[in-house]
């Protein structure tokens, strides 16, 4: 089976796009990540985001099998046309939801306990989260991250997406470690507000482009 490089480039970019933005806003466990980092180092922080990042490996490759069983529905024009647009707004009330959220305190353990232990809190806060299906369903669509019949390049584009996380959770906890003298709480709505503002600039810039390959496609 012959792999075309472009497109498994465009899907290793794509999934690490994707892991990065479902990695990011400061929810539950990435306040616990931070938390971690502060109170007993980095590696038991990134430990924390590494068992975050399994758990999204998860309920992304449910998405991704879900998505690929109606590919033929999925890869019509019109559907797929409707589909990015609705990603794209989806994705608007999400970066609307993080621009606006308070983060929960979350207590980060009085005991530093193993890494193992702390990678395992953070895929059970994780996965006690099921509605991130919603999110990695308007990120597949809007990324037209969909591919079918092809083991290897769904393979590819699951690893990019763990990377992309593993990406967001290592430089998090290490800038996080950097300036942990100085660092404060309120901080994090800071983070959020800032991730909520991008990432609705880029799902109205989705939703123009989308549009706009519609009209010219008519």
């Amino acid at each position: 089976m012959m792999i075309d490089p472009i497109t498994t480039l465009n899907i290793m970019i794509n999934g690490m796009l994707i892991g990065i933005i479902a990695s990011a806003p400061m929810g539950p466990v990435g306040v616990l990540t931070v938390r971690r980092t502060l109170n007993k180092g980095l590696w038991f922080g990134f430990a924390t985001g590494v068992g975050a990042a399994l758990s999204d490996l998860i309920y992304a490759t449910i998405t991704l099998w879900g998505m690929s069983m109606v590919l033929e529905w999925v890869e019509k024009p019109s559907t797929l046309f409707y589909l990015k647009l609705g990603g794209s707004i989806l994705l608007f009330f999400f970066g609307w939801y993080t621009l606006r959220s308070k983060p929960s305190q979350v207590p980060a353990g009085k005991n530093r306990g193993s890494l193992m232990s702390n990678m395992f809190t953070g895929f059970l806060v994780t996965l006690s989260n099921p509605l991130i299906i919603l999110l990695f369903l308007a990120l597949f669509a809007r990324f037209e991250f969909v591919v079918i019949d092809q083991p290897v390049e769904q393979f590819i584009g699951i690893i990019s997406l763990l990377g992309g996380a593993l990406l967001w959770w290592g430089g998090l906890t290490h800038m996080i470690n950097k300036v942990r003298n100085s660092f404060q709480m309120q901080t994090i709505g800071r983070i959020n507000r800032i991730i909520g503002i991008v990432v609705m600039v880029a799902s109205v810039v989705g939703v123009i482009f989308t549009l706009c390959f519609k009209l010219n496609y008519i």
